[in-house]
């Protein structure tokens, strides 16, 4: 008989695994619905009621349609992890180790580079120019109120403003610098790309996969539909 004070430990809960961060396009992804809703409700109605090879141009296009809306706005994705990168791009998923990476760079396009000289298009972060724009406006017209208080500080005797200045004198509270929102998710994958770049975990090799249940039906759709405008 097997007494308490020899009986094994009880085996201990492991630690749970640490989620990836996942960055999409909401606008991508609300308007890949719409697109997918209108094509669906125009493709059915034409499968249903059409006559002659309509059903069959219906299901052509939609076999071709249907995956190119899906692969550019409702698939694209950023998993952003502790050891790795993975970019889910319309027709290819890269998984990236954080050791591999040499730099997140933007431009016209947010890109990641590779310490071979590879270059992927993140599309699941957009560049907008008009919303590059409008956070640089914000962020001149909050640099010029904030140099305007410190000026009517100094103004009215030093820069504690006197009497009423210093501690709780009621200024608005400085949030750091306005920035658009791709450019905050590019600061994000920065700075764990400077945390986790060295982990002995982080590395390994670089791997490319195509999205062949996206091409599959893409190319089957194209074959349909060039058989049936042949045919005539």
């Amino acid at each position: 008989m097997t007494t308490p004070e020899h009986q094994p430990p009880a085996p201990q809960p492991s630690a749970p695994a640490s989620k990836d961060r996942i960055y999409r396009s909401p606008m991508g992804l609300v308007g890949g619905v719409l697109l997918l809703a209108i094509v669906a409700w125009l493709g059915f109605d034409a499968l249903v009621a059409g006559k002659g090879r309509t059903p069959w141009l219906a299901l052509a296009t939609l076999l071709l349609l249907v995956p190119l809306i899906v692969a550019f706005t409702v698939r694209p994705a950023v998993f952003a992890g502790e050891d790795r990168l993975r970019i889910r791009n319309p027709f290819r998923v890269i998984v990236l180790p954080w050791g591999k990476v040499e730099m997140l760079r933007s431009g016209y396009s947010n890109e990641v580079l590779t310490k071979s000289g590879t270059k992927f298009q993140l599309w699941a972060i957009p560049v907008s120019l008009r919303a590059r724009g409008k956070a640089a406006r914000r962020e001149a017209r909050a640099t010029a109120e904030k140099e305007g208080r410190a000026s009517g500080r100094r103004g009215r005797g030093g820069w504690a403003g006197g009497m009423g200045g210093g501690f709780g004198g009621g200024g608005a509270v400085d949030d750091g610098p306005t920035r658009a929102e791709f450019d905050k998710v590019m600061d994000e994958l920065r700075a764990i790309l400077e945390a986790r770049g060295k982990a002995a975990t982080a590395q390994g090799e670089v791997s490319v996969r195509w999205a062949y249940e996206v091409v599959g039906p893409a190319l089957a759709g194209v074959v349909l539909l060039a058989v049936l405008l042949a045919v005539g």
